[in-house]
């Protein structure tokens, strides 16, 4: 189990960029997969992103590709969130999570309810 703490959320405007920031406290961040979350107004929670557990392998939804990066610093056990032309439709609380150990899974299977621990949240805000 680790502890989550995002932050880095706000209002930006369309185009924009934003990094958010999830802080681990535990043993063994650097054996987690880690993900990234998202659940906007009258919406269910949807997969954002995903980075095992070196960094070396990660996985993004189609809404997001080519414009958000994830990646990770084990030394500080940090994971990120690059967010860059932003759209409106991006606005949402965004959550990181912590997967499996060791392994990735499959994308058809980064869902939430494969990830363990939750931080509390951080409203992004894209205005048009």
């Amino acid at each position: 189990q680790v502890q989550l703490v995002e932050s880095g959320g706000g209002l930006v405007q369309a185009g924009g960029s934003l990094r958010l920031s999830c802080a681990a406290a535990g043993r063994s961040f650097s054996l987690f997969t880690m993900g990234w979350f998202r659940q906007g107004p009258r919406k269910e929670r949807e997969f954002v992103a995903a980075i095992n557990y070196s960094g070396g392998t990660t996985s993004y939804a189609d809404s997001v590709k080519g414009r958000f990066t994830i990646s990770r610093d084990n030394a500080k056990n940090t994971v990120y969130l690059q967010m860059n032309s932003l759209k409106p439709e991006d606005t949402a609380v965004y959550y990181c999570a912590s997967g499996p150990k060791y392994y990735m899974p499959t994308d058809s299977d980064l869902l939430p309810e494969h990830f363990g621990s939750w931080g509390q949240g951080t409203q992004v805000t894209v205005s048009s």
